[in-house]
């Protein structure tokens, strides 16, 4: 398995959140970028309610890395797109599922929305194994 190097200098502030400021790559590693994913099921359709489109992203994204092979530990980075900061509690709830006790490079923004009005979260993801 690739070992990813997370790295909080001294030299900046502690991570406010779980994250890491840096994550190291090695060079032997393969990079796998995901692309964003949202509360969508297998079938196509939308999930109602915020909490599900949570619960949907991180089990999407989950299959795609067991689909490829790699796990939470393999996770270098992930962008959080939310469209209300109401959210962010939720997220924060079901991340756990995604990253276990592993600490990617993170950036969380919030937009005003998404490709389809209906979606809540999208969220991007990179990994290396």
């Amino acid at each position: 398995m690739t070992s990813l190097l997370r790295v909080n200098p001294q030299t900046v502030h502690p991570p406010i959140a779980t994250y890491s400021h840096v994550v190291c790559v090695p060079q032997t590693a393969r990079r796998v970028v995901f692309a964003g994913q949202v509360g969508v099921r297998l079938d196509g359709s939308i999930v109602d309610d915020a909490e599900g489109q949570v619960v949907q992203v991180v089990t999407n994204l989950n299959a795609l890395l067991a689909h490829q092979g790699l796990g939470a530990a393999h996770i270098v980075r992930m962008t959080v797109y939310l469209t209300d900061s109401a959210l962010l509690p939720l997220w924060q709830k079901h991340r756990p599922a995604l990253i276990g006790e592993y600490a990617p490079a993170s950036t969380l923004v919030y937009v005003a929305g998404l490709a389809d009005e209906r979606l809540k979260i999208e969220v991007e993801m990179e990994a290396a194994g």
